[in-house]
């Protein structure tokens, strides 16, 4: 799959599963919400705190499986590298995240603070694969 249909996708659907690799190779997967960035990386958020996360930062590696609301139906992955953006730097991320994903919040210092206060975090997916390329 060409990685700019895949990113168009996900500009439409941002329902996924994510998945990273645990010290002892397993898979560890989690639904999370998705987007794509001006920069066309792969965005989601996160606490600083979860797993995925320190996974991330162990391997630099992450996929995401991306349905649609529905669930059946047309899907995507994506591979890549990844990397985590940690605050204060990631807030302007959070905010365009959450208004892709969103739309307007109604009270934006609200969201600011529930940012700073949760630990969040962006984990960012540089696309390096997309599919499925077949349907079986």
């Amino acid at each position: 799959m060409d990685l700019g249909d895949a990113r168009a996708y996900i500009r439409e659907h941002h329902r996924g599963v994510l998945a990273t690799v645990r010290k002892d190779g397993s898979p560890q997967l989690t639904p999370v919400s998705v987007g794509v960035d001006d920069a066309g990386l792969v965005v989601i958020s996160s606490r600083e705190t979860a797993f995925k996360v320190k996974h991330i930062r162990r391997t630099g590696q992450a996929s995401v499986c991306v349905v649609p609301d529905g669930f059946f139906g047309e899907w995507i992955y994506v591979e890549g590298t990844a990397t985590i953006q940690s605050l204060p730097d990631a807030m302007d991320g959070l905010i365009a995240y959450y208004r892709d994903i969103s739309g307007e919040h109604p009270d934006w210092d609200e969201y600011r603070a529930a940012m700073i206060k949760d630990q969040r975090c962006l984990i960012r997916i540089d696309p390096t694969r997309a599919g499925p390329d077949q349907h079986g």
